[in-house]
């Protein structure tokens, strides 16, 4: 992600900021150019330091989970993000409500990536055919009740904003990572295969000569996957052993880690940040020169973030903590974000 910085005093903000800690201007987040804006709090109208443009918070606001702007003139209470969630919890719980709000810091920063990427996300409300929406739902005792997607809803059980369940749930399922922003980039990659690859025989064509063939049973994959696992060598081919259960789960698995890397890789770039390790083998060199959104060659984006993975994953276990990307990116792999990225690129 981009680093941000106060309009009026140039103090570093993040994304999530409603103000500014040196001056006390209020601020928000304006996707048009994505942008934080910066407001006197003296003035009762939010008057951008920056341009003059008067702006109003997104209704959620009242709420602390966002801080978006939108056009004082525009008649819509919601954000672009905002405006996505069909369903949220009861907010009389206040369990329920803390975990709300932290599904919707990873809710907003994967509608900036989205952004970034220049992809349609209409919501569902106004296109039901092909628009998307978010369920964020308690199982509340009915087991049937997922985090998964199907026909344009994402549903996220609120229970995955809970650290010492996901935690318990990362090792049920033999997981080495399992955050928030994951799950909304793996299940919102079921929703871009809808509108990206099965829409486009051409495409899917080509889908299934690097993931396989969809049309395989999906149920019938799923349960022998959870009965027998994976191959033994299946990192050669996937990015997760859950990828190797079936060809959506192959291409969600790789959207959600091409989305990570994408965003590191951004934010590497804001924090003009570079690598060289004192060692005779210059392959751990490495430094962000170029905003990856606007780099057509994914070889270009994966050759400068690779080194400064290693590097990341080398201080965090230096503090003692688990690696912050702890998978091994295959040349097939590579081949498959390569696919997607020349998908997103071209449209």
């Amino acid at each position: 992600m981009k680093i941000f910085e106060c309009g009026n005093c140039s103090h570093p903000l993040y994304f999530e900021n409603d103000s500014c800690e040196k001056c006390g201007h209020l601020s928000g987040y304006y996707d048009v150019n994505s942008q934080i804006l910066t407001f006197d709090a003296a003035i009762s109208n939010l008057i951008s330091d920056r341009n003059g443009d008067a702006f109003k918070y997104c209704q959620n606001k009242e709420f602390g989970v966002c801080n978006w702007l939108i056009p004082a003139s525009n008649e819509n209470h919601f954000c672009k993000a905002c405006e996505l969630n069909r369903t949220i919890p009861n907010l009389s719980d206040g369990e329920n409500f803390q975990k709300w709000q932290k599904l919707e810091v990873a809710k907003h920063r994967l509608i900036y990536q989205l952004q970034r990427l220049r992809l349609a996300i209409p919501p569902q409300e106004n296109n039901p055919e092909t628009g998307l929406c978010f369920d964020f739902i308690s199982k509340q005792g009915d087991s049937k009740i997922m985090t998964g997607h199907a026909n344009g809803v994402v549903t996220i059980l609120l229970s995955e904003a809970d650290s010492v369940h996901r935690e318990q749930m990362r090792k049920q399922m033999s997981e080495p990572y399992r955050t928030l922003i994951g799950h909304f980039r793996h299940e919102v990659g079921h929703y871009f295969w809808d509108r990206l690859v099965a829409t486009n025989q051409v495409v899917l064509n080509d889908f299934r000569i690097l993931f396989g063939d969809e049309q395989a049973d999906y149920g019938e994959s799923l349960k022998r996957y959870y009965q027998n696992g994976s191959s033994e060598n299946w990192q050669s081919n996937f990015i997760s052993q859950y990828a190797t259960s079936h060809p959506w789960e192959d291409w969600a698995e790789t959207w959600a880690h091409y989305l990570h890397i994408m965003d590191m890789t951004e934010t590497a770039y804001y924090f003009g940040m570079s690598v060289e390790p004192i060692l005779n083998d210059k392959s751990l060199q490495g430094s962000v020169d170029f905003d990856p959104y606007l780099i057509k060659d994914f070889n270009a984006i994966y050759k400068a973030w690779a080194p400064l993975s290693f590097a990341i994953n080398s201080l965090n276990r230096s503090m003692g903590i688990p690696d912050a990307y702890p998978f091994v990116v295959s040349p097939s792999v590579v081949q498959k974000m390569k696919f997607i990225h020349r998908l997103v690129f071209d449209l």
